[in-house]
Protein backbone atom coordinates (compact mmCIF):
# COMPACT_ATOMS: atom_id res chain seq x y z
CA UNK A 1 0.00 0.00 0.00
CA UNK A 2 3.17 2.49 1.02
CA UNK A 3 4.57 1.68 -2.54
CA UNK A 4 1.17 2.67 -4.01
CA UNK A 5 0.92 5.67 -2.42
CA UNK A 6 4.78 6.25 -3.06
CA UNK A 7 4.64 6.33 -6.72
CA UNK A 8 1.34 7.80 -7.20
CA UNK A 9 2.86 10.68 -5.75
CA UNK A 10 5.79 10.66 -7.88
CA UNK A 11 3.78 10.47 -10.83
CA UNK A 12 1.53 13.07 -9.88
CA UNK A 13 4.52 15.01 -8.72
CA UNK A 14 6.49 14.56 -12.53
CA UNK A 15 3.41 15.29 -13.91
CA UNK A 16 2.69 18.59 -12.35
CA UNK A 17 6.17 19.76 -13.03
CA UNK A 18 6.01 18.67 -16.51
CA UNK A 19 3.28 20.94 -17.10
CA UNK A 20 5.21 24.31 -15.26
CA UNK A 21 8.28 23.58 -17.61
CA UNK A 22 7.81 25.08 -21.14
CA UNK A 23 4.31 25.55 -20.50
CA UNK A 24 4.22 29.39 -20.44
CA UNK A 25 2.99 29.91 -24.41
CA UNK A 26 1.31 33.19 -24.83
CA UNK A 27 -2.14 33.17 -26.88
CA UNK A 28 0.16 33.25 -30.08
CA UNK A 29 2.21 30.18 -29.29
CA UNK A 30 5.26 31.93 -28.05
CA UNK A 31 7.33 30.96 -24.76
CA UNK A 32 7.68 34.03 -22.71
CA UNK A 33 10.61 31.85 -20.48
CA UNK A 34 12.74 31.23 -23.72
CA UNK A 35 12.30 34.75 -24.07
CA UNK A 36 9.89 34.86 -26.84
CA UNK A 37 7.46 37.25 -27.25
CA UNK A 38 5.13 37.59 -30.18
CA UNK A 39 5.32 40.76 -32.99
CA UNK A 40 2.49 41.67 -34.69
CA UNK A 41 4.64 43.04 -37.56
CA UNK A 42 6.41 39.53 -38.41
CA UNK A 43 3.35 37.77 -37.34
CA UNK A 44 5.66 35.23 -35.11
CA UNK A 45 7.55 35.05 -32.00
CA UNK A 46 10.49 36.71 -31.35
CA UNK A 47 13.06 37.68 -28.83
CA UNK A 48 13.44 41.52 -28.19
CA UNK A 49 16.53 41.53 -27.34
CA UNK A 50 18.27 39.58 -30.66
CA UNK A 51 16.70 42.61 -32.80
CA UNK A 52 18.95 44.68 -34.95
CA UNK A 53 17.61 47.77 -33.71
CA UNK A 54 17.98 48.66 -30.17
CA UNK A 55 17.15 51.83 -28.10
CA UNK A 56 19.09 52.30 -24.46
CA UNK A 57 17.02 53.75 -21.99
CA UNK A 58 17.86 57.93 -21.70
CA UNK A 59 17.08 58.24 -17.78
CA UNK A 60 16.70 55.28 -16.06
CA UNK A 61 15.43 54.91 -12.89
CA UNK A 62 17.38 53.03 -10.24
CA UNK A 63 20.59 51.22 -10.91
CA UNK A 64 19.93 49.68 -14.23
CA UNK A 65 19.05 50.31 -17.64
CA UNK A 66 16.40 48.90 -19.61
CA UNK A 67 16.32 47.91 -23.22
CA UNK A 68 13.44 48.35 -25.67
CA UNK A 69 13.56 46.87 -29.42
CA UNK A 70 12.62 48.05 -33.23
CA UNK A 71 10.88 46.21 -35.83
CA UNK A 72 10.14 47.98 -38.95
CA UNK A 73 7.40 46.52 -41.40
CA UNK A 74 9.00 45.52 -44.75
CA UNK A 75 7.21 48.80 -46.03
CA UNK A 76 8.40 50.79 -43.19
CA UNK A 77 4.79 52.70 -42.77
CA UNK A 78 5.02 51.04 -39.39
CA UNK A 79 6.94 50.58 -36.68
CA UNK A 80 6.64 48.70 -33.85
CA UNK A 81 8.53 49.06 -30.52
CA UNK A 82 8.87 46.53 -27.56
CA UNK A 83 8.79 48.60 -24.18
CA UNK A 84 9.74 47.65 -20.90
CA UNK A 85 6.69 49.75 -19.52
CA UNK A 86 3.50 48.45 -21.41
CA UNK A 87 2.79 45.51 -19.71
CA UNK A 88 4.66 42.91 -22.77
CA UNK A 89 2.39 44.61 -24.94
CA UNK A 90 4.72 46.01 -28.15
CA UNK A 91 3.45 49.97 -29.56
CA UNK A 92 2.54 50.64 -33.30
CA UNK A 93 3.49 53.30 -34.69
CA UNK A 94 2.32 54.95 -37.86
CA UNK A 95 4.19 56.83 -39.87
CA UNK A 96 3.58 60.31 -40.56
CA UNK A 97 3.17 60.78 -44.42
CA UNK A 98 6.65 60.43 -46.53
CA UNK A 99 8.26 61.56 -42.69
CA UNK A 100 10.96 59.99 -41.54
CA UNK A 101 8.72 60.11 -37.78
CA UNK A 102 6.57 57.21 -36.58
CA UNK A 103 3.79 57.93 -33.90
CA UNK A 104 0.93 56.78 -31.70
CA UNK A 105 -0.62 57.97 -28.52
CA UNK A 106 2.20 60.62 -27.17
CA UNK A 107 5.15 58.20 -28.62
CA UNK A 108 7.18 59.38 -31.24
CA UNK A 109 10.09 57.64 -32.92
CA UNK A 110 12.47 59.39 -34.99
CA UNK A 111 15.74 59.18 -36.83
CA UNK A 112 18.84 60.04 -34.80
CA UNK A 113 22.14 60.15 -35.72
CA UNK A 114 23.78 57.87 -38.62
CA UNK A 115 22.12 55.17 -37.96
CA UNK A 116 20.32 55.05 -34.70
CA UNK A 117 16.48 56.14 -33.69
CA UNK A 118 14.95 58.08 -30.75
CA UNK A 119 11.60 57.32 -29.06
CA UNK A 120 10.03 60.21 -27.61
CA UNK A 121 6.92 60.11 -25.25
CA UNK A 122 5.13 63.31 -24.83
CA UNK A 123 8.30 64.89 -26.49
CA UNK A 124 10.88 64.09 -23.73
CA UNK A 125 13.39 61.88 -25.00
CA UNK A 126 13.04 58.62 -22.97
CA UNK A 127 15.27 55.68 -25.11
CA UNK A 128 18.22 56.09 -28.39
Amino acid sequence: MKKTIVLSAMFLGSFAFAQTVGGDRDAHGCIGSAGYTYSQIKKDCVRVFEQKIKLTEVAPKGSSTSMAAVIFSKDKKKAEVFVPDTDGESLILTRLGKGKAWKKDGYLLVPFKKDGYQLKKDNIVIYQ
